[in-house]
């Protein structure tokens, strides 16, 4: 989610490309190459390149950084906290990266580890304001993570695409949402995303609140020429308040940034009223593109007072909430700001009145997980409580925003939708629906954690709970006792994960699959230690198909855990050692594993790991761990217990 109101738009030229004829694609060094991808915001392209610059002896700062900041842009924040790891480690790197480093560890839910970066901001620039409401985040995270509400969401899949898809408004007895069309050739595309032009959608909506049958709305307020929506309207639907780019050029900025330049136009609000069978459009009387963008309106539930977005003059951050109260006239009078008790240093945006009369919105101005945060106050145009969080799992790591609330349960959020870019989407932003689903039995997990070694319970474990794919649905860091307890839901299928630096990660499978009476499972964690050299512990599961050396993605996924502990422990060098079973020549054996080793070294070297702290290692059939040697008839599955990759301790 752009989260400045103002929409980019077409690109005009890429000046060092187009304006320096005798210097093609062709001549360009590689780094140039890189960089020219990079100023393109092109970053998935600029990967590769940047790859093979950093994969020397004495990588240059600047592409280690231009690199963590792609794999940032493309959400992978897992890549760019392993680059931005090793880039804080050179004398020279910015203050700022170390910004942008808490904010990738706040999206991998490291809390811990980002409120260290973040408090060395501060003693490094000395400019403790600046990373205060970040530190305050860390540590209520921590607490909302390991005690997560009620609340269940989920994924709209039936109308999220791969592109954006927010901002869900109830109107008629339908669903409207502003989304990025897949294909149609009525809308083109923007330069600067990629994607097309944002234009409202129809959904039908299921008394449970589910959203089918996707459709763009034929309506003529739906017809333009660059980003139209979010859209509100009354109760009555027969008023609309509609958000649109501007479309001329006299009022729009140009940008530069590196060798490209962009048209930046604001957004302006638009009021549609049915007349019969048509819209008749009246601009709001405030708008003002040529200075400042206004939008994402909603109205109060007595439809007299409009809160809308604005980063027009009085805003006290990067955009304000503002109001305009309705005259005996039918006219809006001039703009307010909501008031320093909502609106803070930061971005505030996508307001929305709930059934309930509260004010439900977005900020990054006040502590929370990372990125926007949902907040609750109550109040009325200029006087409003203190905004309240809505905890985990309604806010996340990602920018959750445009939260709307259907109906009134006496003591929780009921149901709704809200937006949100959060890891384990089909897109960049996705629809999700709300609601609590109380148990019909009552399921828990507890278990301790240990040192696999000595037996001895092992405290200050972070231990994660994640359902499905990877989704994690609790973390708590152990005490003193190493206990940990979550509560489980029915029919689910959980992974279970402790980390802790200096060992080895351990995990698990859960389930609750089956289970029909109330039970609490147990299940305990015992991690290697990594201090010991000559160690070899097993990375289980890594499979290759028949013949081939290259890295499955089921394999690359087991692998970034050794990805993980490699950068978590930065002084730690290993063997990454390769087997087979005995079926095969011996030399050819020898041979596969040393390609299938190398492979495991090279993928964790695109991960962000220095290649100087690994070494492969093949060692074909000549250490078995069972009696199938050759000659001797064994079953599948003891050969497949010596097809296996290790990885060994050289130093630490």
């Amino acid at each position: 989610m752009n989260i400045n109101l103002k929409y980019i738009l077409l690109p005009l030229f890429a000046a060092m490309f187009f304006c320096n004829e005798g210097k093609t694609q062709e001549q360009l060094s590689l780094r140039d190459k890189a960089k020219l991808k990079y100023d393109s915001y092109d970053y998935a392209q600029a990967i590769p390149t940047y790859l093979k610059l950093v994969d020397v002896k004495n990588p240059r700062m600047t592409d280690i950084e231009k690199l963590a900041y792609c794999y940032d842009q493309i959400n992978d924040y897992e890549a760019a906290e392993n680059w931005f790891s090793r880039l804080i480690t050179f004398p020279e790197s910015k203050d700022e990266n170390l910004l942008a480093y808490g904010a990738v560890l706040k999206s991998n839910l490291r809390y811990k580890e980002a409120k260290k970066v973040f408090e060395s901001y501060a003693q490094k620039t000395g400019d403790h304001k600046k990373v205060l409401n970040d530190i305050m985040g860390c540590d209520s995270a921590q607490v909302w993570l390991s005690k997560p509400t009620a609340h269940v969401l989920n994924n709209e899949a039936s109308v999220n695409t791969a592109n954006a898809e927010f901002s869900v408004f109830p109107m008629v007895g339908n669903a409207y949402y502003t989304g990025e069309a897949e294909t149609s050739e009525s809308i083109k595309i923007s330069g600067r995303t990629g994607n097309p032009y944002l234009r409202i959608f129809k959904a039908e909506m299921a008394e449970n609140s589910t959203l089918s049958m996707p459709t763009l709305d034929a309506a003529s307020y739906n017809i333009g020429t660059y980003h139209i929506g979010p859209v509100a309207s009354n109760r009555a639907g027969d008023m609309l308040f509609v958000s649109r780019t501007y479309v001329g050029k006299k009022d729009s900025e140009i940008e530069k940034v590196g060798n490209r330049k962009f048209r930046t136009n604001n957004i302006e609000l638009f009021i549609y009223t049915k007349k019969g069978d048509q819209w008749e459009m009246k601009p709001f009387p405030y708008n003002n593109v040529s200075k400042y963008s206004l939008g994402q309106a909603c109205l109060s539930l007595d439809e007299k007072t409009l809160y809308f977005s604005s980063d027009m003059p009085g805003t006290m951050g990067s955009t304000d909430i503002w109001y305009s109260t309705l005259q005996s006239d039918g006219g809006w009078s001039k703009p307010e700001n909501a008031g320093k008790d909502i609106n803070t240093s930061g971005s505030e945006m996508f307001s929305e009145i709930g059934v309930d009369g509260q004010l439900y919105y977005s900020s990054n101005g006040l502590p929370g997980m990372g990125g926007l945060d949902i907040f609750v106050a109550k109040g009325e145009q200029h006087s409003w409580t203190t905004p309240i969080n809505l905890h985990y799992p309604i806010n996340s790591p990602g920018d959750d925003f445009a939260f709307i609330r259907m109906s009134l349960p006496s003591a929780d959020l009921g149901t709704g939708y809200l937006s949100s870019n959060r890891k384990g989407g089909k897109g960049n932003d996705d629809i999700y629906s709300f609601g609590i689903q109380k148990p019909k039995i009552i399921l828990a997990l507890k278990g301790v954690t240990f040192d696999k070694t000595t037996r001895a319970i092992l405290p200050l474990t972070d231990v994660t709970l994640m359902a499905d794919a990877r989704r994690v649905v609790g973390k708590q860091l152990t005490a003193d006792s190493s206990k940990y307890f979550f509560e489980l839901d029915q029919n689910t299928n959980y992974t279970l994960l402790g980390q802790k630096t200096r060992y080895y990660s351990d995990s698990t499978l859960v389930t609750t699959v089956g289970l029909t009476k109330s039970d609490t499972l147990e299940v305990n964690l015992y991690l290697q230690p990594l201090f010991v050299v000559g160690t070899k512990i097993e990375i289980k599961n890594i499979h290759y198909d028949f013949d081939k050396d290259n890295i499955r993605p089921d394999a690359a996924k087991i692998l970034d855990e050794t990805v993980r502990i490699m950068r978590d422990n930065p002084t730690l060098e290993i063997e990454m050692g390769s087997h087979t079973d005995s079926r095969g020549v011996d030399i050819y054996n020898i041979d596969l594993s040393q390609r299938r080793a190398q492979s495991a070294v090279n993928y964790l070297v695109s991960r962000g790991i220095d290649r100087s702290r690994m070494k492969a290692k093949g060692y074909g059939e000549t250490q078995l761990l069972n009696r199938c040697k050759n000659g001797v008839a064994c079953s599948v599955a003891e050969h497949q217990a010596n097809r296996r990759t290790e990885f060994k301790i050289v130093k630490y």
